[in-house]
């Protein structure tokens, strides 16, 4: 064989190997999100759904529950309303800044939330004080800037107490009141309510086919349980809202 024939016989082997070791890394690269997403898709690369099967609604009297109109005044002393989250996936909590419970916890993970889903325009948050006389704009601005908020879609919220209340029990029947000897003086629940772009109120089933309607936002993803044994569900409800944002 002449040296020529054996130089051409070199390279095919090395295509042949390269072929062998790297393309399907490259393949498998792709197909996971690694090198090229659309713009549509979540800027974390690492979270995906388990599956894409549609989430529930809560059903009230036959029909879908929606999110009941509201108004109030954000950390930056803008009016925000349900107008602002049309064609936004969001997320609502009820809070007040000087909990001494539950409330560091939730806004923590909501703060790991914001943080898996930072260049969304098509997401956002509502933190709504069931303290507004003492959770005025310069307070819940602070606050914020404690939890390093920095997604312009995440909205601390103050207002008329007696609106907000109606908004918690009536609209989302998330518990919300001044309680005395309560720690801090309140008593609120520590779910998080997810609304999809046209203002439903959407969660997984349980195994009945029941809607949950709720998830748990005072358990961390890293935490995984709390003292009573009970499972975190921050890692499920990142899954759901890419369900929402990328595929409905």
């Amino acid at each position: 064989m002449k040296k020529t024939e054996y130089s051409y016989v070199g390279i095919a082997f090395i295509i042949l190997v390269f072929g062998m070791i790297f393309i399907p890394k490259i393949v498998d690269r792709i197909s996971e999100g690694d090198i090229e997403r659309t713009e549509s898709r979540s800027q974390n690369l690492m979270l995906q759904p388990k599956d894409i099967a549609p989430l529930s609604y809560l059903i009230i009297n036959g029909e879908r529950k929606k999110v009941m109109p509201f108004r109030f005044t954000n950390q930056a002393g803008d009016i925000i309303s349900n107008k602002d989250f049309e064609g936004k996936v969001y997320l609502v909590e009820f809070f007040f800044t000087t909990c001494p419970t539950i409330c560091p916890i939730m806004n923590q993970n909501l703060a790991d939330i914001q943080n898996t889903f930072p260049k969304r325009s098509d997401f956002g948050i509502a933190s709504i004080t069931i303290n507004p006389d003492y959770d005025t704009v310069e307070v819940l601005k602070k606050y914020a800037n404690e939890y390093g908020v920095t997604h312009p879609n995440w909205h601390f919220l103050t207002g008329d107490q007696e609106a907000i209340y109606d908004f918690a029990n009536d609209g989302f029947n998330l518990y919300a009141a001044a309680v005395e000897g309560a720690p801090g003086g309140f008593e609120h629940s520590g779910n998080f309510a997810l609304i999809d772009k046209l203002g439903y109120i959407r969660s997984r089933t349980d195994a009945f086919g029941n809607p949950k309607i709720y998830y748990k936002g005072t358990i961390g993803q890293k935490e995984q349980l709390n003292d009573e044994g009970e499972l975190e569900e921050i890692s499920a409800l990142k899954e759901d809202i890419l369900k929402l944002l990328d595929y409905e």
